[in-house]
């Protein structure tokens, strides 16, 4: 990499991800160091999802390329034919333009791992977020690794998910541990108050439980009995509920269909597609409790001294802060552990994710390489 004006772009590919880079993003585009360049695909272009893309049109960006999303349905064949379509509309981004001096991916998404792979050919060099982590209950899990295994620049969340990166690499060059972004974007972001959350989202804030639910895609037949458990833990609490809906994995309509039913006899429950990051933190802030299986329980809670009731499989291998009970999928034992979070003493404040400078360690390291 030499000269001046380093070409980087970012791969997005949903709500969560964006929400993520964001700190990076600002980072990026009022430096003259750097060309930023935004790819979107993915659920950012889904209407079902969202129109996630407005967001970032929203929050003063240009999104450079567009991706249609292919979708196929959420059966695992349904997935394996959009992994192969956007791998193919990739390729044809990438024959257009190669010429990245950097091209950040993030995390573990099956859409993700297409537009990497389709990379390889090109020789672009990839920076990778999140990389090292584990998530036995998930397929992402084998994305995640193969996406490291493909990329020249690590960007770790822990220490420990340094170590693990540089056993699937075979080296320490070019692996560093700058912390989660989504912990800058905590100290950044002005949160809404209850008021202003009801004013945008139509609900005023009042103790509420947060729970995001997401597919279980390594044992994917079992969604539906999953959420009807999980589902009947909370039938009978009067406590309000924030919903954020799953993800488009593998049986996801499953789980989105048995939320739907749920919520319309129950006037405490509220269900939401996309928050956005400033009103999701705003969600964790006034909230009693975390519960569900997202990653946000186990990277982003515990900086606004939130207990999570982490469910299932799907995140369990990634580091964890005192703050998180893991617990499985069952309804006696799922109200049992809420009855016990809710008697548990203030958490003290600290995040093993990090301290909220972590867009500037990254921008250090790719100044390095302008040389």
């Amino acid at each position: 990499m030499g000269g001046h004006g380093m070409k980087v772009g970012v791969l997005t590919s949903s709500r969560a991800d964006y929400g993520i880079y964001l700190p990076l993003l600002k980072a990026l585009k009022s430096d003259k160091d750097f060309e930023l360049v935004i790819i979107a695909f993915g659920t950012h272009l889904s209407e079902k999802h969202g129109n996630t893309i407005d967001q970032i049109y929203n929050d003063g960006f240009y999104v450079d390329i567009k991706v249609e999303p292919p979708f196929y349905g959420d059966s695992p064949e349904g997935i394996a034919k959009a992994m192969a379509k956007t791998t193919m509309q990739f390729a044809e981004v990438w024959a257009k333009d190669s010429s990245y001096d950097i091209l950040f991916a993030l995390g573990d998404r099956f859409e993700m791992f297409s537009a990497v792979s389709a990379s390889v050919p090109f020789n672009i060099p990839i920076a990778h977020l999140h990389g090292g982590e584990t998530t036995l209950g998930a397929i992402d899990e084998s994305f995640r690794h193969s996406i490291t295994s493909m990329s020249k620049i690590h960007f770790a969340s822990t220490e420990n998910h340094q170590k693990r990166i540089e056993q699937i690499i075979g080296t320490s060059t070019d692996v560093y541990n700058v912390g989660a972004l989504s912990i800058d974007n905590i100290n950044e972001i002005t949160l809404l108050t209850p008021l202003e959350f009801k004013n945008e989202f139509g609900v005023e804030l009042n103790n509420p439980v947060l729970l995001t639910f997401h597919p279980e895609t390594v044992d994917y037949q079992r969604n539906e009995e999953l959420i009807i458990e999980v589902l009947s833990s909370i039938d009978d609490i009067e406590q309000q509920i924030i919903v954020t809906m799953p993800n488009s994995d593998t049986k996801g309509d499953v789980i989105r269909k048995r939320i739907n039913d749920f919520s319309k006899s129950r006037p405490n429950v509220f269900l939401f597609e996309s928050l956005g990051t400033k009103g999701y933190f705003s969600c964790l802030k006034y909230c009693s409790f975390v519960m569900g299986n997202s990653s946000s329980g186990i990277i982003e809670a515990a900086s606004f001294g939130k207990y999570v009731l982490n469910l299932g499989n799907r995140q369990l291998g990634r580091d964890v802060g005192l703050n998180v009970l893991h617990c499985r999928v069952d309804r006696d034992k799922i109200r049992e552990e809420i009855g016990r979070i809710n008697k548990l003493p203030a958490l003290v404040d600290g995040n093993i994710y990090g301290d909220g400078k972590t867009a500037s360690r990254i921008i250090a390291v790719l100044k390095n390489k302008i040389k």
